[in-house]
């Protein structure tokens, strides 16, 4: 295929509080963009504080799309993003319009913009789900570990040993598929969109604290009386939802285990590690143009430097 021919995506992300969302509304407007989400937890009803969304009115500016589109209580795979995804960046192309993917979970961009073949993986099987959990209760966790060790190192890096619901996967897709998961990407499938990739940075001690600032805004707007919505509505703390920064810790600190202000400190470390990740996982690939957000005093500079460079990548696309 040859890649003139692949239909143009725009890609904006980065780590954690660098300012993505609203970057995108502007860069929307200039491009002519419609919105697609790449957050892992954007996608639940009901999680919109401890999730950064923009607000209704802010939404409302510009088309968007896989936000608020499924029950906290229910999982949403990356298989799931991928095959909407491609869905609507389909309807957004049919009007006319340029495909803009923006959010901070690097698998979910990934499976856009390399040969990402999740159809083993959306599979799942009860049984197996059943007899791995009886495996954990009769001989532990770490029993499991080791086996994945043997199977798949490479994923058995990512994952904490502790971690028994991404073990239970890991090991199920590979009992249903016969494939390990590290080996997820079909090197001779070809590459459906043509991406033009845009990330925020900004130095450490700055990106920390504009982390602090923003959980310290998410407490101000209610992030506490919204994990107590969700609890008292029946979510399970150990849904996959539950799991997302902010909601897990507040929700320790409600349920009595820790006091507020260790359920913050660990909220703002673990934010601060998850950022890191994010950094480590854009940074391997040289197809990103990187911008420092510290190099602009105000926003429009910043949306005039983003928006010329886009201009020229567009033009040589």
């Amino acid at each position: 295929m040859n890649i003139n021919s692949k239909e143009k995506i725009l890609i904006i992300l980065g780590p954690t509080a660098t300012g993505k969302s609203h970057l995108s509304l502007f860069l929307a407007h200039r491009f002519d963009c419609e919105i697609i989400s790449a957050d892992s937890m954007q996608v639940y009803r009901g999680m919109d504080i401890g999730t950064g969304k923009l607000s209704p009115r802010e939404q409302a500016c510009v088309p968007h799309y896989l936000m608020d589109i499924v029950d906290p209580e229910h999982p949403f795979s990356v298989a799931d993003f991928q095959r909407l995804a491609d869905l609507y960046i389909g309807k957004i192309v049919a009007k006319g319009k340029l495909p803009m993917i923006c959010g901070g979970t690097g698998l979910y961009i990934n499976s856009l913009v390399f040969p990402y073949n999740f159809t083993a993986k959306a599979n799942t099987d009860p049984e197996i789900r059943e007899r791995l959990q009886a495996e954990i209760a009769e001989e532990g966790l770490e029993s499991l570990y080791r086996r994945l060790i043997a199977i798949d190192p490479v994923t058995a890096q990512k994952i904490s040993c502790h971690d028994s619901r991404r073990l239970i996967r890991a090991l199920e897709v590979y009992e249903l598929s016969g494939q390990i998961p590290s080996e997820l990407v079909a090197s001779n499938a070809p590459v459906k969109y043509q991406p033009i990739m845009i990330g925020l940075t900004t130095s450490r001690q700055r990106l920390y604290q504009l982390i602090e600032l923003r959980i310290d805004r998410m407490l101000e707007q209610g992030l506490i009386e919204e994990v107590q919505g969700l609890l008292s509505a029946g979510i399970s703390r150990n849904a996959v939802s539950m799991q997302g920064l902010g909601y897990k810790q507040i929700a320790a600190y409600l349920e009595g285990e820790t006091s507020l202000n260790q359920a913050v400190a660990l909220l703002k470390r673990d934010t601060r590690r998850f950022a890191k990740r994010q950094i480590t996982w854009f940074k391997r690939d040289p197809r990103i143009c990187w911008f420092n957000i510290d190099q602009y005093l105000e926003e429009g500079e910043l949306v005039n430097a983003v928006s010329f460079r886009i201009a020229q990548l567009l033009e040589e696309a």
